[in-house]
């Protein structure tokens, strides 16, 4: 019952909002238009005739691109594409605001401009007759619902290492509609007034939708009855002190301290790190980096009972991905506070040349790691994954390669290939699937063989993983395979990468599935990651759920 009124409550405030917001537009173009007691002239023709008079070809040009903007059918297709994208990443409310926005500020345009209905200045006029009045501009009120909208998005959705891009882009998503403003005027479409009531309009819609939405659902910090020492391991390349002391004090929040920081060591990526951590009794260790340093400390939390937090701050992040977490960091951290403790897999990698070693999420020869090997760190810094489609341009005419697999000890089948993956995990940056039946807690490796013929083949390679579809057999662009044991034999000496990190060339791969290796914290709901069909979902709660110095599954031996 009580909810109920609540949501009535909620519904009539929003209804009174948009309401007083139409009644406050109307009166406004009233006024504007029949001045009581004739108190001043209605008249506002001053500046729009001095900028017709002051035309030029260049500036109608300017002023056509950007009243285009804000014409109805760019409106429409900038939404309908940023909802879209916005609701394939799970950003619903950020969609529904958007939307919503838009279709608000319309609707009180419409209603507004019908019952005002005021004259358009008395010029001459670079867009013919409309079929709507001056009062208020609708071209104004879209471009600030919508580019507002977007400005408004990326200042917050675009935190950490992205805040300041994100604040330019808020900026510069702020100047269309004021562009948009003094194209109107100079095409001789509106009255000042007219602009200054479609921002105000805009931004009133903005407004309302956003208080209209329901509150995001805060969950109160469950803390454990003996809250569990924590460490931060962290990469100091890609990790400041600022983010160190907010993910500190996102520990702190959920009733985990003292905290401890360590910092990685390059050669290691965080292993040693890692292993004096759980020394001085850590039971929770964040890992705050790429995914060598998540792999690392991955590999030293293996059946000890410990339990991993994922914090995405590298380029790829491809655990954290597959596991449903938010890409920023602090988001990350207390969803996975506040989630529930799953098991996972891990890859045993071994080969000519290659101490034996972890692997969490994919290990490649070919094609793959000679990308990953000519990707430079500062490249990476600067542009985050997108660095590798530089090196991966260089790369496709590499020539393909005779490679030899077996699988769990079956008859040998031998490729010409260009690279060979095989994943714990199958989903790539931007939701790619290339390893579709890939899941971290099956018990399985998946291995994908990417052979493509030339333009042709690779273009067949990029169209079956982006539609994820797949055809069998020996000649087709990508080549599946399953099995608890893989063996990659190569002609001769190809580069080699694990987790994203390239190593030394070699012959031969040998990956082996470690089935529930590793406990690791996940959102209560994660988005991407699904249960494998042998897989354990985990326990939901806080932290802790799991006993600690409970030996994981097979990887009592596997340790």
């Amino acid at each position: 019952m009580t909810t109920t009124r609540g949501g009535r409550a909620a519904a009539l405030g929003v209804l009174v909002a948009v309401l007083g917001q139409l009644a406050a537009l109307v009166a406004v173009g009233l006024l504007l238009t029949h001045p009581p007691g004739g108190w001043w002239d209605p008249g506002e023709n001053g500046l729009v005739s001095w900028l017709a008079a002051h035309r030029t070809p260049a500036l109608t040009t300017v002023s056509t691109w950007l009243s285009g903007l804000a014409f109805t059918p760019a409106v429409v297709a900038v939404t309908a594409a940023a909802a879209a994208l916005l609701l394939l990443r799970h950003r619903w409310r950020a969609a529904v605001l958007l939307a919503g926005a838009v279709t608000l500020q319309a609707a009180l345009f419409v209603t507004a401009a019908h019952l005002v209905d005021r004259a358009r200045p008395d010029v001459v006029r670079l867009d013919g007759s409309l079929p709507t009045s001056s009062f208020p501009s609708g071209h104004v009120g879209a471009a600030t619902a919508l580019y507002g909208g977007l400005g408004l998005l990326a200042l917050h959705l675009l935190r950490g290492r992205w805040r300041v891009p994100g604040v330019l882009l808020c900026a510069l998503a702020w100047t269309v509609p004021v562009l948009v403003a003094a194209s109107r005027l100079y095409r001789g479409m509106h009255h000042p007034t007219d602009v200054a009531a479609g921002l105000l309009n805009g931004a009133a819609a903005l407004w309302v939708v956003a208080h209209a939405l329901p509150a995001r659902e805060r969950r109160t910090p469950v803390v454990p009855a003996a809250p569990l020492p924590a460490a931060l391991v962290h990469n100091p390349t890609t990790v400041d002190d600022a983010l160190l002391e907010r993910l500190t004090a996102v520990l702190t929040a959920h009733g985990h301290g003292p905290v401890r920081h360590l910092a990685g060591d390059a050669e290691d990526c965080g292993r040693a790190a890692a292993a004096r951590a759980l020394a001085d009794g850590a039971r929770l260790v964040a890992a705050c980096g790429g995914d060598g340093t998540v792999t690392a400390c991955a590999e030293t939390l293996a059946g000890t009972g410990a339990t991993l937090l994922v914090v995405p701050c590298g380029t790829g992040n491809l655990l954290a991905r597959n596991l449903g977490l938010p890409t920023d960091p602090e988001t990350a951290l207390a969803a996975a506070l506040t989630g529930r403790t799953r098991r996972i897999d891990l890859m045993r990698v071994e080969g000519d040349g290659l101490p034996a070693r972890a692997a969490a999420t994919m290990v490649g020869m070919g094609f793959d790691a000679a990308v990953m090997a000519d990707t430079g760190r500062a490249l990476k810094r600067r542009l985050g994954w997108p660095a590798y489609l530089i090196a991966a341009a260089r790369h496709l005419r590499d020539r393909r390669f005779p490679l030899t697999v077996t699988v769990d000890g079956a008859p040998p089948v031998r490729r010409q290939v260009r690279t060979a993956i095989v994943g714990n995990v199958g989903t790539l940056q931007g939701g790619v699937r290339l390893l579709p039946d890939a899941a971290p807690d099956d018990g399985l490796l998946d291995l994908v063989l990417v052979q493509p013929h030339g333009p042709r083949g690779w273009w067949q390679t990029l169209l079956e993983l982006l539609t994820g579809t797949r055809r069998p057999g020996p000649d087709t662009p990508l080549e599946h395979f399953r099995g608890r044991r893989i063996e990659l034999t190569a002609d001769h000496a190809r580069p080699r990468e694990c987790d994203g990190d390239p190593v030394d060339e070699g012959r031969t791969l040998t990956l082996t599935a470690r089935p529930d290796a590793l406990l690791v914290r996940v959102p209560a709901a994660p988005q991407d990651a699904r249960p494998g069909p042998g897989g354990s979902e985990g326990q939901d709660g806080p932290v802790g759920a799991v006993e600690a110095g409970e030996p994981v599954g097979a990887d009592r031996e596997a340790a």
